[in-house]
């Protein structure tokens, strides 16, 4: 190791450093954690696997940005129907928490149209469902989309139909 390490500082490489540090990179490129999901516009679809949908880091939708500032860019999910965006404080949403944070998630639902007549402050109701299995649960959030901690039984991909004033969206999440 201390031959490699003095080669290297003297910028002379040689066949089997070179092999070696390919290997490392191509191996942390491999081992993000997050979910596999497709690339390009309006990709939020689910990894190989059919769950998880894309997290984004980018501008929130212009109609999902009040109250952020500057260049904030909040991990988010938007709904596969696009009426509603996961805005993920406590990103990456894990099953257990050791550091004292918690899950909280902002749903903020695009805006209602005036003669749709649904502004009442109807729940947001969750039903989500572990991938791959019938273990379902529920969570409500009072008020409809706005503020909440949404804590799950388990770890793994979690298929949330949501359900508010009269709309209906669905998003996947992942929990360590």
């Amino acid at each position: 190791m201390r031959r490699a390490s003095t080669l290297v500082g003297r910028g002379e490489m040689g066949f089997r450093g070179r092999v070696l540090l390919a290997s490392v990179v191509l191996l942390a490129g491999c081992t993000t954690g997050q979910p596999a999901t497709p690339d390009g516009p309006g990709a939020t679809s689910a990894s190989a696997a059919g769950c998880g949908s894309r997290v984004e880091t980018g501008s929130l939708p212009d109609w999902a940005d009040a109250g952020f500032s500057g260049d904030a860019h909040p991990p988010h999910v938007l709904g596969a129907g696009g009426d509603i965006v996961a805005v993920l404080f406590g990103h990456p949403l894990a099953h257990t928490r050791r550091d004292g944070s918690s899950n909280k998630i902002l749903w903020v639902a695009r805006p209602a149209t005036p003669s749709s007549g649904a502004l009442s402050p109807d729940p947001l109701a969750i039903t989500a469902t572990l991938d791959g299995t019938d273990t379902t649960v529920s969570r409500e959030v009072a008020g409809g989309p706005g503020p909440s901690i949404i804590d799950l039984p388990r770890a793994g991909c979690w298929r949330l139909e949501l359900r508010w004033a009269g709309h209906t969206d669905t998003i996947d999440l992942v929990y360590a």
